[in-house]
């Protein structure tokens, strides 16, 4: 049933940062009502699928969630959509601010309505600033809060990481964001706006390890946490592939130079012997670890690891990864029956509860597919929704 049943999400979120959020929030158990455009989400269209409009992108951003489509721009849609606000415990958009408040759907007017309402704004930049009205993007948040230099620091060309970090990373903030307002509204009974803001986020997270010497006025440098900047910090290269390994502590290098016969590397070279000198020769730490590395193959260093007790892990492929012995064993992947879409690998909540354990409580919905239900438990007629249908205000699931 999980943490959060009984909590009543209306989810007016597209793309990928708060369709994960609320997905987060489904998982936990909360009851999330996924309110989509007669259009649907456009990321329905990413990727390979079995049937129109129900691509893998989706369906992992949108499990555990009831799905409506209403048209909002049609005056007769406005009863259901107040109805269901008024019936929420939070409502969280990823809509510009000016175009929900052009809806009938801003903070001040809803507020009135429902005074408990948590209603989590997920914006691209703090809306006190110039870059309020601003489109954002993955891509755009990447550059601007500086990842992209990141790759240009270490050596490299600019670059985007290739997932949608910023989006996730920035979902996962709303999460805490609304649970804090949730623990909050306990005590005060009052509801309230949230803004998460995705420039700001994601700058606090990177220059947080970037910052060095900046963070004094004036500098002592340029700024760059020197180790992840290192160009060979990578997966390094065996005689017949990768490894992912982190040397980090004076023991773990103790470990590695008796495992590989060289033990005597820790105590008569300088560079090597203490945390502070190696931060200091980084690049050439990394350097001839990497010609160490390529002496033997990936399954020898990983046994290797193993033995000394060193951090390592294979470098995996999107295809090798499910079948890591690790997540094997725990089931991480698993495969259920989709009513519509067939059989389908699907991911574990990777969080445990004790007492209130978590699963996925339903596979991601077809566009409008509950509709009709979710209406009906508003306390509207059948002759109410057939009304709605008729006048393209709500939308029903299209029939194969």
């Amino acid at each position: 049933m999980g943490p959060l049943a009984g909590v009543r999400i209306l989810d007016l979120t597209t793309v990928l940062m708060g369709p994960y959020a609320t997905q987060i929030l489904g998982d936990f158990g909360a009851d999330v009502i996924k309110v989509e455009s007669p259009d649907g989400d456009v990321v329905r269209q990413i990727g390979p699928a079995r049937h129109p409009d129900m691509g893998p992108l989706f369906m992992n951003v949108n499990r555990s969630k009831r799905d409506i489509a209403l048209d909002l721009k049609r005056p007769e849609a406005r009863p259901a959509i107040l109805k269901l606000v008024e019936q929420a415990d939070v409502l969280v958009t990823n809509i510009r601010p000016r175009a929900m408040a052009r809806l009938g759907l801003s903070y001040e007017e809803l507020a009135e309505l429902n005074p408990r309402l948590i209603y989590a704004a997920l914006v691209g930049y703090d809306q006190t600033g110039p870059y309020a009205d601003r489109p954002a993007y993955d891509d755009l948040i990447q550059g601007g809060s500086c990842i992209a230099h990141g790759f240009v620091r270490a050596g490299g060309q600019p670059s985007y990481v290739p997932a949608a970090v910023a989006d996730r990373i920035v979902g996962m903030a709303g999460v805490n964001a609304i649970l804090a307002a949730v623990i909050e509204r306990m005590r005060s009974g009052q509801g309230q706006k949230i803004e998460i803001p995705m420039f700001e986020t994601m700058v606090s997270m990177i220059m947080g390890d970037h910052m060095g010497g900046l963070t004094f006025d004036p500098p002592l440098d340029q700024g760059g946490y020197a180790r992840h900047l290192s160009p060979d910090r990578r997966p390094y290269q065996t005689q017949d592939g990768y490894v992912c390994a982190l040397i980090y502590t004076d023991g773990h290098w103790q470990r590695f130079f008796d495992a590989i016969g060289r033990g005597e590397m820790f105590t008569t070279d300088d560079r090597f012997s203490s945390f502070t000198n190696r931060m200091a020769n980084i690049d050439f730490v990394y350097s001839e670890l990497g010609k160490i590395i390529r002496t033997k193959t990936t399954a020898e260093w990983l046994d290797i690891f193993e033995r000394a007790d060193v951090p390592a892990m294979p470098m995996h492929s999107y295809e090798s990864v499910m079948q890591d012995p690790h997540l094997v064993a725990t089931g991480f992947f698993d495969t259920i029956e989709h009513p519509s879409e067939g059989t389908l690998r699907q991911m574990a909540v990777p969080v445990s509860f004790s007492r209130t354990p978590v699963k996925p409580s339903r596979p991601a919905p077809r566009l409008g597919e509950h509709g009709a239900e979710i209406l009906a438990e508003a306390g509207f007629s059948d002759d109410d929704i057939a009304q709605m249908q008729q006048n393209g205000a709500l939308c029903a699931m299209k029939k194969d």
